[in-house]
C-alpha cells in the first residue's frame, strides 16, 4: 500500500493513485472518457465489484461495460428494479396483488401484472415516464445488508411472499437487499449506483402483459429491435402457465415441494406431462399421411437425441417404422470443409454439409429406391459407405435431426407436403422468483457442463469458454428459422435445476479463481445455490434429462 493512505490502482497497465476507499465509481469516472460505453463493473484481480464498492488496497482493474456478458446482466436487473419502483408509483402499491419477470423474448422481458388496474397504453406510458424522471435525478441504488430472518418478515409484510419462499431456505445468515427511493427489493446479482445509468429502456404491451425493452450487448446505446417469434413465445407462456397452476413457478416453491417430500409425485406428474405432448405429436405425424421426413433441429443441450428416441417409440406405437438419420453423416470431406475468419474448420455452417448429396438421397428414397446411407468417419474427416441400406416402405419414416433441420436450403429437393418439422429447446419458466428470471440459456448451459464431463472428460471451465461461440451459432444456423417448425417442443423440466446442483455443483467449484471462466462459474454457483438438492433416483429411465447425467435406457 502507498503512503498517506494511498493505493496504487492498475488499469490497462498504466498505475493510477487514489485516496484508500475511493469509490471505483470515482476511478470509473475518471476513465470513462477511454470507453465508448457506460462503465457499469470493474473487475479487480478477476473478481466482479459494484461501482458503490470503495477501492481499500493495492489492485488491478479492469472496466466492464454492457457489451459484456456481466454488464448487460447487471445493466438488465437495474432496469428492472427502475421498471417496479415506477410501476408502483403510477398504479399505487396497494393496487398492485403481482407483478411476475417471467421470460427473455426478443431482447426484451415479458412481464405480468395484476391488480385493481387497467393494464394499457396510457398506463405503460405513465410508468416509462415515471422511469424516465427517476433515472434523470440519478437517484442512488442502495445495498444493505440485513438479517435472513428479518428479510423473511419483511418480505411478507411486503406482500412479496415469493421472497420470504426464496429466503427461507437460504443457510447464509445475512442477504443483500436493494433500494431505490422508497422501494426495496431482493436482487441476485450485482446493480449500477443510481438511476443515472439507465438511459435506454422501453415498454410495449405485449399479449397479456408488457415488455421491458433492453439495449443490444453489441451497442448498448440503442434498443435492439424487438421480433418476437410468436410460437416460441406461446410455448413459454402455456408452460409458465402450466407451471403457475401446479404451484411451482419460482425456486422458492419448488424448494417447498422438495422439502416437504412431495418430490416423486412432481417428476412422475411432469414426465407423464412429456410423454403425452410426444405421444400427441407422434399422432399428428401419423394423421398426416404424407410425411416421410421428421426434421428436428434445436440449439445445444435441447435435449434433441433423446426426444428423438422417445418420438420414435411412439411413433411404432401409431403404427409406423421410424429410421433415425444423423445429418452429420452429410458433412463434407474434410478437405472440402470452409473455414471461417480465424482459419478454423467452420462445421456449424451450411456450407460445411454435401445439401446436394443429402438432397438426392432423400429423394430417391422418397421415390422409393434403394439408398446406400453414408457414415461419416470424423476421425479421418470423411463420408464412408459400409453396407447401410434403406428402402422405404409405407410404413416407414426418417427421423432426421441436425441443427438445418428447419432451414429450407438444407432440404430444398423435398415436397413440403412430405416434411413434419420439430424445434426443441429448453424453455425454462422457472424463475428465482418473481423478479428474478432463470435464462433459458443458463438452463441449457448446467445440462452441457454435466454432459460435456460426463461423456467427453471436459471440465466446466472448457465448456464455459465454448459456449459463446456456441451460441453464435445459434444465433446464426438455427434461431432464424424456428418460426418455420409445424411443432414448438419444449424439453425443460421444472424439476431439473434441483437435480442438476449436486452434479454440476463440483464440477464449478474446480474452475479456477485466476482464470477468465471463474466470473461465470461463481455466478452459476449462486445461482444454483438457491436450489435445494434433489436426488435423481425417481427421474424415469427415459426421461429427457437422462441424456445429461447419465442412467438412461437409450444410446445416446
Amino acid at each position: 500500500m502507498e503512503q498517506n493512505n494511498h493505493v496504487r490502482v492498475t488499469v490497462d497497465g498504466v498505475d493510477y493513485r487514489y485516496p484508500c476507499g475511493t469509490p471505483y465509481k470515482t476511478i470509473a469516472e475518471d476513465l470513462q472518457v477511454q470507453y465508448p460505453y457506460k462503465i457499469l463493473l470493474v473487475n479487480r484481480n478477476g473478481k466482479l465489484c459494484e461501482l458503490c464498492k470503495p477501492v481499500d488496497r493495492d489492485c488491478t482493474l479492469r472496466m466492464v461495460t454492457a457489451v459484456e456478458k456481466p454488464g448487460i446482466q447487471t445493466y438488465e436487473r437495474s432496469a428492472v428494479l427502475l421498471m417496479l419502483k415506477a410501476f408502483y408509483d403510477v398504479a399505487g402499491r396497494e393496487q398492485v396483488d403481482r407483478i411476475t419477470v417471467e421470460y427473455s423474448i426478443s431482447h426484451a422481458l415479458f412481464v405480468r401484472a395484476a391488480g385493481r388496474f387497467t393494464l394499457d397504453r396510457g398506463l405503460l406510458e405513465r410508468v416509462e415516464a415515471r422511469m424516465r424522471e427517476l433515472a434523470a435525478q440519478a437517484l442512488p441504488i442502495q445495498k444493505h445488508s440485513v438479517n435472513t430472518g428479518d428479510a423473511v418478515d419483511f418480505f411478507q409484510k411486503a406482500g412479496m411472499p415469493d421472497k420470504a419462499q426464496l429466503l427461507s431456505c437460504r443457510i447464509s445468515s445475512h442477504v443483500n437487499l436493494y433500494t431505490l427511493d422508497d422501494f426495496t427489493d431482493y436482487f441476485y446479482g450485482y446493480m449500477v449506483p443510481d438511476t443515472g445509468y439507465l438511459t435506454c429502456f422501453g415498454l410495449e404491451l405485449y399479449e397479456d402483459g408488457f415488455v421491458l425493452r433492453l439495449p443490444e450487448q453489441a451497442d448498448p446505446t440503442r434498443l435492439a429491435a424487438f421480433q418476437p417469434s410468436a410460437k416460441v413465445f406461446r410455448a413459454l407462456h402455456d408452460a409458465s402457465d402450466r407451471a403457475m397452476s401446479m404451484g411451482i413457478s419460482t425456486v422458492g416453491e419448488l424448494n417447498s415441494v422438495i422439502s416437504e417430500g412431495q418430490a416423486t409425485q412432481m417428476i412422475l406428474a411432469r414426465e407423464a406431462m412429456m410423454e403425452k405432448e410426444i405421444g400427441d405429436i407422434a399422432q399428428e405425424i401419423a394423421a398426416r399421411k404424407n410425411v416421410r421426413f421428421v426434421m428436428i433441429a434445436g440449439p445445444s443441450s435441447s435435449g434433441k437425441t433423446t426426444f428423438s428416441h422417445r418420438l420414435s417409440t411412439q411413433l411404432i406405437a401409431c403404427g409406423l417404422r421410424p429410421h433415425p438419420i444423423a445429418t452429420d453423416n452429410y458433412f463434407k470431406n474434410r478437405e472440402d470443409t470452409p473455414r471461417d475468419e480465424n482459419g478454423q474448420y467452420d462445421f456449424e455452417g451450411l456450407a460445411a454439409m454435401d445439401v446436394e448429396q443429402f438432397n438426392a438421397d432423400m429423394s430417391r428414397l422418397l421415390r422409393g429406391e434403394t439408398v446406400e446411407l453414408p457414415r461419416y468417419n470424423f476421425i479421418k474427416g470423411v463420408r464412408e459407405y459400409h453396407g447401410d441400406m434403406l428402402t422405404l416402405g409405407p410404413q416407414d419414416i426418417l427421423v432426421i435431426e441436425g441443427i438445418h433441420c428447419l432451414n429450407e436450403a438444407f432440404t430444398h429437393a423435398l415436397p413440403a407436403e412430405s416434411k413434419y418439422k420439430i424445434y426443441i429447446s429448453c424453455l425454462t419458466t422457472l424463475n428465482v422468483d418473481d423478479h428474478n428470471r432463470i435464462p433459458t440459456t443458463d438452463a441449457r448451459l448446467l445440462r452441457r457442463i454435466e454432459r460435456d464431463a460426463r461423456t467427453r472428460g471436459y471440465g466446466a471451465r472448457a465448456t464455459i469458454r465454448m459456449w459463446p461461440s456456441v451460441r453464435r451459432g445459434e444465433e446464426r444456423n438455427i434461431f432464424p428459422y424456428q418460426d418455420s417448425a409445424d411443432r414448438i417442443f419444449n424439453s425443460a423440466l421444472i424439476y431439473e435445476t434441483a437435480l442438476l446442483r449436486p452434479y454440476v455443483e463440483p464440477l464449478l467449484f474446480g474452475v479456477p479463481r485466476d482464470c477468465e471462466e471463474y466470473v461465470e462459474a461463481k455466478r452459476l454457483l449462486k445461482f444454483l445455490s438457491y436450489s435445494l438438492p434433489l436426488p435423481a433416483d425417481d427421474v424415469p429411465k427415459t426421461s429427457l434429462l437422462r441424456e445429461f447425467i447419465g442412467g438412461g435406457c437409450y444410446q445416446v
